[in-house]
């Protein structure tokens, strides 16, 4: 294999190039994000935090679904609505509580394919949906959703955690399929029982009150290593991958595979002590984990293979997000 080439598509991929607009969208509220006091976690994490009192964070987190998607399959980007949702509220060390939604659409039936969607997803995962706005007259069709959830102050999971020597546990469930229509789509919840699907969302609850974790992202549309690299960004350090060591299914080739939007998985940084019941924890749910490398100092995110070595991001002189995350835990 020639991880040149491999390497190249990674980078080129619009699930991570498309990331690059948010650090100029952000930076006008830069003087803001804290304006109330109360913001425990600022930009550049799966959600958002603002701390409650009682030693509580309430979670906030919205994802809107691509054009391509509600295009294609309406019934299937109203059950993705709600499964990205929660993966972020779980990617935190979260309990997910609810979710709102806002549907800009002209047709009637296929507001009802995206609303049977979203019935679906959130069934499989149990987390209403209770309420939102329609936009009836759009000459465009569009499906955004809100999520809230609840994670103790002491136990929330940051992307900028990651500290230099920490291990980096990559976690996926390889029991999925692609999607007939959108490949790049590892379906792994639409045929396992509610059960199991919110066992996987709540093992992340239980491994953050165990502290076991630096840092933590749920693997979203930058696939593996684009996730990682936001990670990454958000710490402020590198990382040196071995490709082999990342779990995969076997009938999906590596480029491919590292661009997925699995349907449960996350990339974890953990200190070596902890990895050992980190992993357990995560197979016990069906989530095949590997470590996959580990954290360093350089600001560069390498990926080896055999006897190949390319740097895949040099955040010294790019960006995916471009965000260093804004923590306060006063």
């Amino acid at each position: 294999m020639d991880l040149n080439a491999l390497v190249d598509s990674i980078r080129s991929y619009d699930g991570i190039t498309r990331k690059n607009f948010i650090r100029e969208a952000t930076r006008i509220l830069d003087d803001t994000y804290n304006i109330s006091g109360r913001t425990a976690l600022g930009f550049g994490d799966d959600a958002s935090a603002i701390d409650i009192g009682n030693n509580n964070l309430l979670l906030m987190a919205a994802d809107g679904m691509w054009g391509r998607l509600m295009e294609g399959d309406p019934r299937w980007a109203g059950y993705c609505s709600v499964l990205v949702n929660v993966n972020d509220i779980a990617a935190m060390g979260g309990v997910p509580m609810g979710m709102t939604n806002v549907i800009s659409i002209n047709d009637t039936k296929l507001c009802n394919e995206i609303m049977k969607g979203i019935k679906e997803g959130v069934e499989k995962f149990g987390v209403p949906m209770i309420g939102g706005h329609i936009h009836p007259d759009t000459p465009y069709t569009a499906l955004d959703v809100s999520i809230t959830g609840i994670v103790g102050k002491d136990d929330v999971i940051t992307s900028g955690g990651a500290n230099v020597g920490d291990s980096v546990i990559i976690a996926m469930d390889l029991d999925g399929k692609q999607h007939p229509n959108f490949p790049l789509n590892w379906d792994t919840t639409t045929h396992k029982t509610p059960e199991m699907v919110q066992s996987q969302i709540l093992v992340m609850n239980s491994i953050a009150r165990k502290h076991l974790l630096t840092a933590g992202k749920d693997i979203s549309n930058p696939g593996i290593l684009g996730t990682l690299g936001m990670l990454l960004e958000a710490s402020g350090v590198g990382a040196r991958i071995e490709l082999e060591k990342i779990p995969r299914n076997s009938d999906v080739n590596w480029e491919e595979w590292l661009k997925l939007y699995p349907g449960s998985g996350f990339v974890l940084t953990a200190e070596e002590d902890n990895v050992e019941e980190t992993i357990e924890m995560l197979e016990e749910v069906s989530l095949n984990s590997m470590v996959a490398g580990t954290i360093i100092e350089e600001k560069k995110l390498y990926l080896t293979y055999d006897d190949q070595e390319e740097i895949v991001f040099d955040f010294d002189n790019e960006i995916i997000m471009g965000i260093k995350e804004k923590i306060s835990k006063n």
